[in-house]
């Protein structure tokens, strides 16, 4: 007998590797295929396994419910917002933290109030932010950052560095120092990550963005694409604002 089941906190291909030998070694089971794509695990198996004995076989990463087949009677719109709804709460840590940032950025420039240097501060705390997140888990977001990001495919080691490329762009922004160069970094940088990011949504696959790192579960949504395009545009602006 054959089940799906999905599982929750694979983040890489190796989760996948240890999801599938923590289940394969369950008495019973003789075959296990995990797709880090779908979140799923096919168990085929003996003999009828409990969730609970997967569950307890699992490390405390990783979380295994029963897939439930939809009823064919509930009606798509609402299976729609179900889902949206899901994506908006996965994403409330990036809002907040956006949200943070924007409302630091005003507060520091409030008493002489000027946009471009609102912006550089938006800009240098953006970075420092988000790569203190990746590097929470240094080892687990090369993995998760090369299932988007073009230049990580092709070049693993740059997953490894970009946290601190993003860091050393923060203190740049924060402390004035070489800011074209920074901004030209930032429109190279999060222009290829923003190309990978399009061509995922384009295809629709379900996976873990990791601008946070792997720290925070946050699905790969248009508020990504947003979040890239925020910077983009910034860059572009004191770029160009000089020549206006």
């Amino acid at each position: 007998m054959k089940h799906t089941y999905s599982i929750s906190g694979m983040t890489c291909g190796g989760c996948v590797a240890t999801v599938e030998k923590e289940l394969g070694a369950v008495q019973g089971v003789t075959e296990v295929q995990v797709s880090l794509e779908k979140n799923e695990a096919e168990v085929s198996m003996s003999k009828h396994i409990d969730v609970e004995r997967f569950q307890n076989a699992l490390s405390s990463k990783y979380q295994i419910t029963e897939k439930k087949e939809r009823n064919v009677f509930s009606s798509a719109s609402q299976t729609l917002q179900e889902e949206e709804k899901s994506k908006l709460q996965q994403l409330t840590p990036l809002f907040l933290i956006l949200g943070y940032i924007t409302a630091a950025s005003v507060l520091l420039n409030y008493q002489n109030w000027n946009l471009g240097e609102a912006m550089f501060d938006f800009m240098g705390l953006f970075y420092i932010v988000f790569s203190f997140f990746k590097l929470l888990d240094l080892k687990g977001f090369p993995d998760s950052f090369k299932m988007y990001d073009p230049l990580a495919k092709v070049f693993p080691a740059y997953g490894w560095i970009y946290p601190f490329i993003e860091t050393a762009l923060g203190l740049m922004f924060l402390m004035r120092f070489q800011t074209d160069i920074a901004l030209l970094a930032t429109i190279v940088v999060l222009g290829i990550t923003t190309i990978g990011v399009t061509r995922t949504l384009l295809s629709k696959k379900t996976i873990q963005c990791a601008c946070l790192g792997t720290a925070l579960k946050l699905p790969m949504t248009q508020a990504t694409f947003i979040e890239n395009a925020i910077m983009l545009v910034m860059a572009f602006w004191m770029l160009l604002s000089p020549l206006l």
